[in-house]
């Protein structure tokens, strides 16, 4: 489970503009928008958490399939 990343990322208009990535451990904002959306996204530690948790719950569920 350590080399799974658990990535998610929000697009608009075909465009990138945050992503939460399991190895970072928080939000990444790729425009101007999603920076700022980052930041603030970031200070909810409830979300974060369960955004970590995703990997375990997610990930590792499927890892058989694949």
């Amino acid at each position: 489970l350590k080399d799974i990343q658990y990535i998610k990322s929000y697009c608009y208009n075909k465009l990138e503009f945050i992503r939460f990535d399991s190895n970072v451990g928080r939000y990444v904002g790729y425009t101007e928008l999603g920076v700022k959306n980052a930041e603030q996204w970031n200070k909810d530690t409830s979300d974060i958490a369960a955004m970590k948790a995703q990997r375990e719950a997610y990930c590792q569920y499927n890892i058989d399939i694949w």
